[in-house]
């Protein structure tokens, strides 16, 4: 597991090798990127929330 909790990707795991594939890079890229988009949109809902 890595530091932010979760598991090692393919991707996590060739950086630590020293290379890190253009592959592996898009792949590590798109999974942030959805990451971000999830967070972001639990946010707006959370301050969009009315009781």
């Amino acid at each position: 597991m890595n530091r932010m909790g979760g598991i090692k990707t393919s991707a996590s795991m060739e950086g630590s090798k020293g290379r890190l594939t253009c592959k592996g890079l898009g792949e590590h890229l798109k999974e942030q990127r959805v990451k971000v988009y999830i967070i972001r949109r639990c946010i707006v809902m959370l301050l969009c929330w009315h009781d």
